[in-house]
Parts: C-alpha cells; structure tokens; sequence
C-alpha cells in the first residue's frame, strides 16, 4: 500500500503520545489524529487504520516532547510556509512570535507553551435561579518557557486564581496581572516569573455563570408532566462551547482527565461521562456526585447533566451497563426500549468490527426535550433530542424508525471514531463525521440486513445529495481552512458529513469490504498497489467532483476516450470566475467496466482516469457488445441513480430537458423500491421548480400517467379481519409509502379520497385507524384539501399527543394548508410555543415553504423574525445553516431573487456561507425558469400519454 508515514516506517506501534503532536507545516494532506493507547492493535489491522492513513496520510510520530526539544529547527525549517495557512493548521505553535510580542493572547490557536494533564472540576448547581457556580484545578506541564497562561473562557466570571508549582517552595506564584479577551474568548494570567519546561504546574480558579437559554455550553430545557413545568440543565459543548462552563484548553488536540463533582439539591440526579463514584448528602438536602476519572479526552467531549428523569437499562455481554434516560412517562411507556435494545447490539458490533473494546464501563443514552443538534457524542454520555431516540411502536412509520436508527448507529460510532480517534483541528472533522455518517448505513444493515441500506438509501439520501451542494460554484474542499473562531462552525456542514461518506464508500468499494475492514496495512498483501494518499489529495483539497465523458474512439479500433471535466451547477461561474474554475482541477477517478451482450457480462475490473483526457484500449466490438463504465458504486445503481443524476445535468445544461422525464417513463414496469425513490426526489425538485406557473398541471398529469399504474397495483395497506391494517415487509412498505405519497401530491382523485375517508372515520370515531406508515400523507392530503374545522382537529391533537413521533407528523400535516391565514397562525405559533421544539420551529418554516401557497409568506416571515431565529439559533450554525437554506431553495422569481440580495445586504449577511449558497440555488432556480422552462412544456405538450 502507498503509505508514507513515519510511526509505521520505524516499525513502531500507534501511541498516545501522537496525540500531542504540534508542528509546523505547510498545507499537505498530512493531518494528526489523536488515540487512545488502546488503539494500538486494533487500529493497525482495523478500518480506522484506512481512514487515518489514506484520507489524509496523517503523521502520526511526533511528540510534544520532540516539539520541546527540537522547537527551533522545526520553527526555522518552517518558517517559508504562508504565515495565514501555518496559524491555521496550527495556530498555537506561534509561541515564539507571541511570545516576543508579549501578546500570545491574540491568535487564534492557544500558544503550545502549555500542555493540560488532568482537571478537578467542582460545579454547584442551583435550578431554582439558573445559576451555577465552580471551581478548577488544572493539573498542567510547561513545554516552553513562558510567564502566560492563556485559557479559554466565554461568559464566565472569573473570581479568583491561583498558580502553584510542583517545587518544594510554598505557596502560590505571583500574578502580575490578570484579564479577560474577549475578541478570542480567552482569560490570561501574567505571572511575575517565567515557569519552566518540563516542569508541572496547577491553577485554581474559581469563577460563577449562568445556566443559559441558549442552546450552548450549560443550558436548560424544560418539559411538562401532570401539568407541572420541569427543568434540566445539560452540555453541549462541541465544537468550542466548553469555555462556556469552565476555563479549559478548549481545543481538540490538549486532551487531559477529568473529575467531575456535582452539587444541587436532592429532588435532582446527576450524569457525567463515567459512572458515580461516591455520593454525599448534607443536611440542607444538596447532594454532591464525585464521578469516576475520565479517560484522556478532549474537552468538548467532556459532558454531565442535572434532571429527574428516570431511565431503563441493559447490560452487554462485556458488562458495560448502558442506561436510557428520559422523561418518567416517556421511559413508563416504553418510548426508550427500541434505541436501548439497538444500542446494546451496536457495541458489540463496534467492538468486533474495529477490533476494539468499548473502553468505558458504561454508556448513557440522555433524551431532552431541546438540543442543538440531532445528537451528540459525548463519551459516554450521549446527547439526544427527543424526536431522535424516543420511538412509540404503536404510533411510529417506518422512516421514523428509520431515522432515529441510522442517529444511533451515528453516535455509537462516534464512541470509537470520534471520542477515542479524535482530530486534532476542526478541517479534519469531516474525516470523523463522513466516517459515522457512512456507518450509518453499514451498521443499520448490521441491525436490520433486510433493509439494505448501504445499497439503496445511500444512493439517494448521500450521494445524490452531495451531488447537488458540491456542484454549487460556492462549495469548498472538504477539508476546510480555519482561520478564525467563527470559522470553526462553519467546517459542520453537509459537505463534510455526506461528501466525507461518499469518498470512504469508495474507498471501501474500490478495495472491497473485507479488506476494507482489514485495514490498509494488508493491501499490497492482497496485490492492491493503489497510492491512497495520491488519489484521496484531489478528492479532499479541491472543491467539486468530476463529470466524466466517455465517447468511442472512430481513429482507433475497440478503443474509448476518457475525459474528465469539473461539473459545476451553474456554467456561467467559470467565465466569472475563471481564477477559481482553471484547468488544474483534476481528480484520480476508479471507473469500472464491464463488457457483455444479451447473454453474459465480463467480470468487473477498474480502470483508474487520472488525466484530463485519455485513450484506453478494450476488447470488445462495438456492433456487438455493450460496454458499461460507471463510477465505482454497485451494479444496480448504474440504471437507477440516473433519474436524479440526469435532472442534475439538465438543469446544468448538459442534457436536453426532456431526458430526465423521458427517463421515468422507464419505470412503469420497475418494481424494486430503489429506482422509483429515486425518481420520487427528482420529481419533487421539477415540481418546487414549477409548482407556481399557469401550466403546472401539465407536469403533474404527465407524472400521474407514469405513476398511477403502479399506485392502483400496490393500493393502501390491506385490513386485517379485526380491523386493524396488516404490516407489510420493509421494501414492499416503502414503495407503497413513495407511489402513494406521489399520487396524492400530483393530484390522483383515488388516493385523495381515501385519504379523507380515514381522516373522516378518525374524527367521527375519535379512534385514529390510520396506519403509521401512511399517516404523513393522509394528514397532510386531508388538511389540504378539507375545511378549517379540521386543521384546528389536527391542532389539537399535536397538543395532546405524548408521542414524539406522532407530534412530529402531525406538525408538518398543519402546513399542508391551502389556506394562508392558517398557515401565518402556524408560523406565529410555532416561534412562541414552547410546545414546539426549536428543531421543529426551523422545520415548520421550511415545510411553509415548500406549499407553494406558503411559499413567499415563509421567505417574509423568515426576513421579519430575523433577529428573533438569529439569535435563537446563530451560534448553532447547523440549525441557522439548514434554516437559510431550506427557506430560500425553492425561491424562484426574479423579485424573490432581488429581495434575497437586498436582505443579505441589510442585515450583512455576506460573509455567512449559507446565504452564498442561497443566492447561488435561487439564481439558478430563476435561470432555469428563463432558459428552460417553455422549452420544457412544450415537450410535455408533444409527450406520449405512457
């Protein structure tokens, strides 16, 4: 295998100490990851082997005892590299400059003159005026000489500070001056004396804050049961929120212990990442938690909580105990059995695919009503919002299960690839979050083999998906550069998390999965001579992806010409911007061929594109034979990724506009579940494209006529003899699911009565019959279509549901309305309900805007409470990100266009990548609608009626 990697040159096993490692170096695709001493065996013959040395050929040897001692050379040998790109890569080995200019407070990344070993964090917690108070010991090494201690804090008050060494000298050390720098988020203690290398020191300070609204670092939430409002407090403090709850090393690469002691009153429980220790009580009814020492790890990973929830528990064969809390009725009715049981086989899995035990001795699953994100993390002490874990099996579809399955496997992955493989600096967070986000298919078809994930879903949920962002003029590599705090927010994105995905999937195709599994370290065993880090540089440091041309060579016989070609969305951005789009984007391309008739199909082999344009050689005659190149994906993804892929290139112009359609025609006779989803999301973006001209329903007729066929021969799920609805199997489900969601979005008379019959029956009988799995479009079919009566039915019911599933669909059914006073009331309500969680806010917006009738009221809407969302959601730049997109996507009309600009520019917008993105679509969306649309229905006009 082509490795270049010093660690395994010299023979020597992976370590702990690599984690330490700060150098200075050029932009290459070298990055540090940081392990746990108990990676050594597994990592070398596992998967995480192939993600660390062939993404991003990361070096591994260097110590930060090495930086102590050979510092000057590595400073000089350096010292030519751009001085913006070395503070990015590695900000804090800047300690010399910083250090002469006595502000080494004033960079990005802290200076590398000290390096954190363990933490005694003491917090008392008061619920009753959200308010908490703490006290740290920093246990730390000096590595270069330096009177500064510079750590992290936002929002804390700092009281107190004191610094000892570890010499036999009494007391504590002089300060000469102590502040606090806001611009960086960080505290600095000048001391009078400088410390010394190699010498330990520690730092008590204690400091008081509050528990914040705000979904960041220590915040609170609430929930309701029996009519009484309840309150927890929980962290997040990924990516760099830690700050916000104790002054810390708040980056990746200073991992350290931690002892977590928790004071508050004793009608509370306390969490943390390692199980409770020992417990006192005092007399005042306050209980502290003294929790077990953590492993190393970084500080965003570091977690605890302060609830009264209850939970359920497993144990794994290994002893790890894991436990799920939530609300009491949540965890009284079950809604947490279904993500314990999965999550108890996920660890084994784990274990035994990377050769690696779960290294904590137990796991907790915690459930809140808010959160940022979907979930997170933390070691051992996992983050949910609820709408991500609590399922309800009488109530729940099957892509609910689907979903919440593929949040689990994602997060039990992090435990290994994430928590105990950590990257060093946030550019590489795409290598972990692509890595979990492609086991979120390889560990669902782990749990359930017959839904066949990594081979259908991840085509169109993925793949397709990546294709449309990373196709955008406005995209960017996939390791990012950080230049700056706020930049860090930026690197979570889908273009880390899909596009990352997308390129360990081929990976793992190329090679093949049991190799793959084996790790990197047995390829040239297996006579695989592939250069990893060669080709993953072209994939990883440039933006975009290729779009390859394949064309018979008429000068010579059985021979192609290759060629390749950046795709972008937009062809106009090239002759704008001609510096970005040049001639050097080239990537190393593995295509496979096949060559066949009627009868037989060779056996694939891989012919690698790594040139602009080449000439290849193959035996096979042209008048007899098919020849079948595709990227390396699996065979039956050639025909059914084109519906999606060809409206892609329509729309760039590539193709005419009626291929894609004419494509679907195609499938009236298809019956397996994977073409037809595919061609439902292709349709779905023709539709937002033209769902407000005048001839509309010339396109929803014609894609009836292509569906209709297959909707009246699937029809609903069949009644049982005691009336409930019989359950079909995975994939029969989902094609049912997917012609009945598109016959009654496009309008079949069939299907819209049915929908309201069940509607009907529920609100006369008062007992919902509706199936799970059909209850989103009958919902949102029956609100559509019927009076106001029952949009407040459905209002209510989301009111009185406890199922989050439940409420989730009923949520989204109430902004089917065809009626735009409902749906402003929808708007309003949802931003000042706290019945309505912040994820569900973002996602009511977005579903507005999709109904055509809703869709400039959500755009309004969204620029008037702008400053309200903003400051709800700004820091968390994942939910403020998917907020802009998903309300801007479908905009479409040059005023829309006009007004997108003039908001960007009034509220100064410009920088925030999302808006660039924004723009982008919806100048796309208006070009389309200029170049292509008469064109377009003049060919439905023409088309055939099957």
């Amino acid at each position: 295998m082509g490795i270049e990697d010093a660690s395994m040159r010299n023979g020597r096993a992976l370590s702990d100490q690599w984690a330490d490692s700060v150098v200075v170096r050029p932009r290459t695709t070298e990055q540090h990851i940081t392990v746990n001493k108990r990676l050594v065996l597994g990592f070398a013959i596992s998967i995480l082997t192939l993600i660390v040395v062939t993404a991003i050929a990361i070096t591994l040897s260097v110590s930060f005892e090495r930086c102590a001692a050979e510092s000057s050379g590595a400073l000089a040998a350096n010292g030519s590299s751009n001085s913006k790109w070395k503070q990015s890569r590695d900000g804090n080995i800047s300690h010399r400059d910083s250090e002469d200019g006595q502000q080494p407070w004033r960079h990005l990344r802290l200076p590398a003159t000290l390096r954190p070993r363990h933490y005694d964090l003491r917090l008392s917690v008061y619920m009753e005026n959200f308010t908490f108070s703490g006290e740290v010991n920093i246990e730390f090494e000096c590595v270069h000489s330096t009177k500064f201690i510079v750590l992290h804090t936002d929002r804390l008050e700092v009281e107190r500070v004191l610094v000892y060494s570890d010499s036999k000298k009494a007391g504590a050390m002089r300060i000469q001056r102590r502040f606090h720098y806001q611009p960086k988020q960080v505290y600095v203690i000048a001391l009078h004396r400088e410390m010394k290398p190699l010498r330990t020191y520690k730092i008590n300070i204690t400091f008081h804050a509050h528990i914040e609204h705000e979904l960041l670092g220590f915040f609170r939430s609430s929930h309701v049961l029996n009519g009484e409002r309840r309150f927890l407090a929980v962290t997040q403090f990924s990516p760099t929120h830690a700050r916000k709850a104790f002054p810390c090393f708040d980056e990746p690469i200073y991992k350290a212990t931690f002892r977590v002691s928790l004071k508050h009153e004793s009608s509370y429980q306390s969490l943390s990442n390692m199980p409770v220790e020992a417990s006192t009580s005092d007399e005042d009814g306050w209980v502290t938690n003294h929790f077990s020492r953590t492993p190393r790890m970084s500080t965003y990973y570091l977690a605890w909580a302060v609830c009264n929830f209850i939970y359920r528990e497993a144990v794994t064969d290994n002893g790890v105990v894991i436990r799920l809390y939530a609300r009491p009725d949540a965890i009284q009715s079950g809604s947490g059995d279904y993500a314990l049981h999965i999550t108890k086989r996920l660890l084994q899995f784990y274990q035994d695919y990377f050769k690696v035990k779960y290294s904590l001795p137990k796991l907790d699953l915690l459930a809140v009503p808010k959160h940022p994100y979907a979930a997170m993390e933390n070691w051992g002490l996992s983050v949910f919002v609820e709408q991500k874990i609590l399922l309800d099996p009488d109530v729940s579809s099957f892509s609910y299960q689907m979903e919440l399955t593929m949040v689990v496997v994602h997060e039990i992955c992090h435990q290994w690839f994430g928590d105990l493989v950590t990257p060093v600096w946030w550019e590489d967070v795409w290598l972990k979050e692509g890595f979990a986000h492609y086991f979120e298919y390889i560990g669902t078809d782990f749990l359930f083999p017959k839904w066949n994930m990594e081979k259908q879903r991840f085509l169109t949920d993925v793949l397709h998906e990546v294709m449309l962002l990373d196709g955008l003029a406005s995209s960017h590599p996939i390791s990012q550069e950080v230049f700056e705090a706020t930049d860090i927010d930026r690197v979570f994105d889908w273009i880390a998390y899909k596009k990352g995905a997308a390129l360990i999937r081929m990976l793992a195709n190329v090679m093949g999965q049991p190799l793959f599994q084996r790790g990197l370290n047995a390829m040239q065993r297996e006579g695989k001579d592939i250069n990893i880090t060669q080709v993953m540089d072209r994939w990883t440091l440039q933006m975009g992806y290729p779009v390859v041309t394949i064309s018979k060579n008429d000068s010579l016989d059985s021979s192609v010409t290759i060629s390749q070609e950046h795709f972008v969305y937009d062809t106009d951005a090239k002759i704008q911007n001609p510096e970005l789009f040049n001639n050097s984007f080239q990537w190393q391309i593995p295509l496979t061929l096949a060559v066949g008739n009627s009868s037989h199909i060779s056996t694939e082999t891989i012919i690698w594109v790594s040139n602009k344009t080449g000439t290849n050689y193959v035996l096979f005659n042209f008048t007899k034979t098919w020849l079948i190149f595709q990227g390396k994906m699996h065979k039956n993804e050639l025909l059914v990724s084109d519906p999606c892929t060809l409206f892609l290139f329509s729309r760039a112009g590539y193709l005419p506009q009626n291929v894609p359609l004419q494509m679907i025609s195609y499938l009236s006779q298809e019956t397996e579940f994977l073409p037809w989803h595919a061609a439902s999301r292709a349709l779905y973006q023709l539709d937002k494209l033209l769902d407000r001209t005048e001839d509309h329903s010339l396109f929803s007729d014609y894609v009836l006529r292509q569906v209709e066929p297959k909707y009246h021969k699937l029809g609903w799920p069949a009644a049982s003899p005691d009336g409930s609805f019989m359950q079909v199997a995975y994939q029969a489900d989902e094609l049912q699911s997917a012609k009945r969601g598109d016959a009654c979005s496009f309008g079949n008379k069939h299907c819209h009565r049915q929908a309201v019959s069940l509607i009907s029956d529920w609100i006369s009988s008062n007992k919902n019959r509706i199936p799970p799995n059909v209850r989103d479009i009958v919902y949102c079919t029956g609100v559509s279509l019927m009076d106001e009566d029952v949009w407040e039915f459905i209002w209510m019911e989301f009111h009185s549901s406890t199922a989050i599933s439940e409420k989730k669909v009923l949520l989204e059914a109430l902004t089917c309305s065809d009626n735009i006073f409902l749906l402003n009331r929808l708007l309003n309500l949802s931003l000042t309900s706290d019945l309505v969680p912040d994820q569900d806010v973002i996602d009511v917006i977005i579903h507005v805007g999709r109904n055509p009738l809703g869709r400039h009221l959500a755009w309004r809407y969204f620029c008037e409470k702008w400053d309200i969302l903003n400051s709800r959601y700004g820091e968390a730049l994942f939910m403020n990100s998917k907020l802009i997109s998903g309300v801007t996507e479908f905009l479409n009309t040059e005023a829309e266009l006009n007004e997108l600009k003039e908001f960007i520019l009034t509220t100064g917008g410009e920088s925030a990548p999302a808006f660039a993105r924004a723009v982008e679509i919806v100048q796309a969306n208006v070009k389309w609608h200029i170049l292509f649309q008469q064109q377009f229905y003049r060919w439905l006009r023409k088309a055939p009626d099957g």
